[in-house]
């Protein structure tokens, strides 16, 4: 089970992240599915991968913790959001190292623009959310998003397309009031 939990920690946590928007929120949905699954191992009766059953349960978890909660959480952009799997650190000691210079306006922007997309990502609706964060972050199959999310791979094509054209809406128009409020 321990080898289990250090497999997927992050990715897990990576998920919840990008639906919920809050560490700490993200970090004890992350503890609470480890809990259900090792209450309910004895479930699993191998119907679907263990990683897909393991993703239904975090997300499952979070849809009812978001639900309960009925907010979105907002956080400032100046915030430090710690990096789960390291990502963004392990991307600038990779350009450091290189031999390259880096130019810190590029870092920024880049900073920037992550905070622009989750702030997006954040804004849209939790089922459209959860589509969004297995397919196009987790990098799942439309088979085992429609098994995670308990609904048919149609409905999780469609669902998929919405959120986004709504996201690309979002972000079309925070886009655009940043670029009112710099004239």
């Amino acid at each position: 089970m321990e080898r289990l939990i250090l497999k997927y920690q992050s990715r897990i946590f990576n998920v919840i992240i990008k639906m919920c928007g809050n560490p700490d929120d993200a970090a004890e949905l992350t503890q609470e599915t480890f809990v259900k699954v090792i209450e309910s191992i004895d479930k699993f009766k191998g119907r679907s991968s263990f990683y897909t059953w393991l993703f239904r349960i975090a997300v499952n978890l979070t849809l009812n913790y978001l639900q309960r909660h009925a907010r979105i959480s907002t956080r400032s952009l100046d915030a430090e959001e710690p990096e789960a799997d390291g990502t963004a650190e392990s991307l600038l000691r990779d350009l450091l190292s290189d031999d390259r210079v880096v130019d810190p306006a590029m870092v920024a922007q880049s900073r920037e623009l992550c905070d622009l997309a989750m702030e997006s990502l954040l804004k849209l609706e939790e089922p459209q959310r959860a589509v969004i964060a297995l397919r196009d972050i987790e990098g799942m199959n439309y088979n085992d998003i429609a098994d995670v999310l308990n609904i048919e791979v149609g409905t999780v094509r469609s669902r998929l397309s919405r959120a986004r054209s709504n996201l690309r809406e979002i972000l079309e128009s925070m886009v655009n009031e940043g670029e009112s409020k710099h004239r």
